[in-house]
């Protein structure tokens, strides 16, 4: 007997393996899936302008870095004691105007690199919804905290966000053409903007997506999260305390559902091995002198050691 609908998820033509080095761009839930890949230690770059949540400022961002243009005195501005800039995440904020330019540059050039040499690139969406500051006309990826009268509020049409899309993907294969492109969905629910509006963002961004898919513009997978948590984990005990973030139990989920489908079977033996010292560095002995601890430490050792020959850049 079943207790759930199992979505069925086609394995990766181009999976990944600890060769591999991993992009990771959009939403929060790009966050917790890379906590993942970090864990067990693959090499992974993630959000490295923060967590951007609508595909027009993504696209805008990988424009910026494929071309290399640097960001000016008039891509930024000063609010609350800080320099901002509305196309990066308040992370980044800095008090000093200087030292705040020279960052975001400098990450153009270091992500470019990043960019360069991905072999996998995995774009999770957020939301449909975007904020347009009227004095410029622009859609910024964050507000920083200003009022909130200097933006107006609009939802992307379907094919705004397809041909965004479609940029971003051309935009990337300029530099990397061998890249693979897997696009996601975050589970996320933005309550925020209302729970009808909700629904209507998200199928805006799966509706471009799978426009994109059918078109000549090859998307090598789309992984179904937003429809692993509605569907399969269609429960609240799934959900955090704010009742819109999937908890640690579904994030464990909907990895096991990503890792087992779109990571290699050889790297997948690995996984496990590194899993175990990971649990093993955990590890509170009672008493850490005694001679039986100090054998456990010797072999976690030896195993550490074995895998890092294998795996050079491997850290525990």
């Amino acid at each position: 007997m079943h207790f759930t609908t199992k979505i069925p998820i086609e394995k990766s033509k181009n999976p990944i393996t600890y060769e591999s080095k991993i992009m990771a761009l959009g939403s929060c839930f790009a966050e917790n899936m890379s906590e993942k890949f970090e864990y067990f230690k693959f090499h992974i770059t993630t959000n490295p302008f923060g967590i951007i949540f609508n595909p027009v400022s993504i696209e805008k961002l990988v424009n910026r870095i494929v071309n290399k243009i640097e960001f000016t005195e008039n891509d930024i501005f000063f609010y609350n004691d800080l320099w901002h800039c509305y196309e990066v995440h308040s992370e980044l904020s800095n008090p000093n105007k200087e030292q705040f330019l020279a960052t975001l540059n400098d990450l153009i050039h270091s992500t470019y690199n990043q960019l360069n040499s991905s072999t996998h690139i995995i774009i999770t969406y957020g939301t449909s919804w975007v904020y347009r500051n009227i004095e410029s006309n622009e859609i910024v990826a964050n507000c920083h905290k200003v009022p909130q009268k200097q933006f107006s509020k609009e939802i992307l049409s379907i094919e705004t966000i397809e041909k965004s899309i479609q940029n971003t993907i051309q935009l990337i294969q300029k530099v990397n053409p061998n890249c693979n492109f897997i696009f996601t969905v975050s589970p996320v629910r933005h309550i925020k903007d209302g729970f009808v509006e909700n629904q209507r963002s998200k199928s805006h961004l799966i509706s471009a997506i799978h426009s994109i898919r059918n078109s000549q513009f090859t998307i090598h997978n789309y992984f179904p999260s937003y429809e692993i948590m509605m569907d399969e984990l269609r429960d609240y005990r799934f959900y955090g305390e704010d009742m819109l973030h999937p908890n640690q139990i579904a994030i464990d989920y909907i990895w096991e559902r990503f890792s087992e489908n779109y990571i290699s079977d050889e790297s997948q033996k690995v996984m496990q091995e590194v899993d175990s010292i990971q649990k093993s560095l955990l590890h509170k002995p009672f008493n850490p002198n005694s001679e039986s601890h100090q054998k456990f430490l010797e072999n976690l050792n030896k195993k550490i050691q074995m895998l890092q020959n294998q795996f050079p850049f491997m850290q525990f």
